[in-house]
């Protein structure tokens, strides 16, 4: 029988030397506790959405997709050092569908552009405009209506609640309580319970989850010295209050708070409310999409004649009639066709013609590109189209290294452009082709075990 209990609230190690659960650990305790979902709400961040959406649905598991802000007390712009609040309050928010999902990206993106100050902030303003499709939680004590309750400020805490019911909707805001063991936890709960009352408000049960077991939390201590550039034998060091911030089991939840049940099975509720669906290539191409304006023909003719321009410049041969050539010259051009075949089938002809018209302008204006590497340079027609500068017929290169029939996946060119003026090119693209067109993604270095040691 499926868990009555959900965890909302919950840092995988996207939340970076601060959460400690891998999306695999998460699989298994969810399994194991037969819980159907678990959030992501990492903080100020969404970097493990893909990992986890992907590892959860291929084990029947609904991947609730979320993140802790941090809202600025005042706007997000403002940086006065002087608030002592200026940080930003936690909120939990999690998307019911993709329209939340884009929300959260919108929010989460300018936090990251404009509100970065120690912290990626919004504001209410922000959360004004990107509100739709999305579920907030009132977070930890370090929330803005806890707060205000731990300050003894009541007629704050219930302003801050009508704010929110505003911004958000009756439906979609809920009173978190939590208990760590902290006495600054159960007051805030005494007056989150009584406010509920008042104002008719759901509460939901969390547990601020940051490892997955109990006894993970002395190395979660020690991760948190590394983060920090502290060693474990200083007594000032940041560590949390105790070894209560795993995974709990629905049992211990409850036991937690067999008070307000309610709150507990509040979070199943929440968790059927959110179910968010992506499509992927093959299903769905985000790629720009080239436009033709000198010509009427199709893509692939298009591309194809592009490439016979590069016979010419490459091999210095005409291969529009095929019946004339030699037979070394009908195996490049049948190489040709066969790999244009292919690209077209896979609908990948855009994006040659995209990637090729970039390159170009980056050498038509002086910027240095590099001649190709990885899988890329095994296709003929990149060659041709000058997306490369390594012949792949003479190193016997593989063109299904690249873009198989079979196993169709998207297509990859790894390009290098100068590093003082990629920024133009990037620029370049993103005036033709739209910035709706154009994202810039990062990779993530991990902590093993070497690493770990001599930290």
């Amino acid at each position: 029988m499926a868990s009555d209990f959900i965890h909302l609230h919950l840092h995988t190690h996207y939340s970076l030397l601060d959460g400690a659960c891998t999306i695999g650990g998460l699989v298994k305790m969810a399994q194991q506790y037969d819980m159907p979902a678990v959030a992501m709400t990492d903080h100020g961040f969404m970097g493990g959405t893909i990992e986890m959406y992907h590892t959860f649905k291929k084990n029947n598991l609904n991947p609730i997709i979320g993140c802790e802000a941090y809202v600025s007390p005042t706007t997000r712009f403002d940086k006065n050092p002087a608030n002592p609040n200026i940080r930003g309050f936690h909120l939990v928010l999690l998307a019911k569908d993709i329209t939340g999902y884009h929300s959260l990206c919108k929010l989460i993106s300018e936090a990251h552009v404009n509100g970065m100050y120690y912290k990626p902030r919004v504001d209410k303003e922000l959360l004004r405009q990107h509100h739709e499709g999305l579920i907030a939680l009132s977070a930890c004590i370090g929330g803005q209506i806890p707060s205000a309750i731990l300050d003894g400020n009541m007629d704050l805490a219930r302003r801050e609640i009508g704010e929110h019911m505003e911004i958000f909707g009756r439906d979609n805001f809920y009173l978190e309580i939590m208990d760590h063991g902290m006495e600054e936890e159960r007051r805030a709960n005494r007056g989150l319970i009584e406010l509920a009352k008042e104002f008719e408000l759901p509460l939901v049960a969390t547990n601020d989850v940051h490892y997955l077991k109990k006894e993970h939390a002395k190395a979660h201590e020690i991760m948190l010295c590394i983060n920090t550039g502290s060693r474990l034998d200083d007594p000032r060091h940041f560590a949390f209050p105790g070894p209560e911030f795993y995974f709990k089991s629905p049992e211990e939840m409850k036991e937690l708070f067999k008070e307000v049940p309610e709150a507990v099975t509040n979070t199943r509720e929440v968790a059927e409310r959110c179910n968010i669906s992506f499509k992927f290539a093959p299903e769905a191409n985000h790629y720009p999409v080239y436009s033709i304006t000198d010509s009427n023909l199709p893509e692939k003719e298009y591309l194809r004649n592009i490439c016979l321009d590069g016979l010419k410049e490459r091999y210095d041969f005409d291969g529009s009639d095929i019946g004339k050539l030699s037979e070394e010259h009908k195996k490049i051009v049948e190489r040709m066709d066969y790999e244009l075949g292919i690209i077209d089938g896979s609908k990948y002809c855009s994006y040659f013609l995209v990637v090729s018209d970039f390159i170009r302008h980056a050498r038509e204006t002086g910027v240095p590109v590099g001649p190709g590497r990885g899988s890329g340079a095994g296709s003929l027609v990149a060659y041709l189209t000058h997306i490369t500068d390594i012949e792949p017929l003479a190193y016997n290169l593989l063109f299904e290294r690249f873009l198989n029939p079979e196993r169709v996946s998207p297509p990859d060119f790894d390009i290098d452009f100068c590093e003082r003026r990629r920024g133009e090119v990037i620029e370049y693209v993103r005036g033709k082709y739209g910035y709706d067109s154009v994202s810039q993604i990062g990779t993530y270095g991990t902590l093993k075990a070497k690493a770990v040691v001599k930290d």
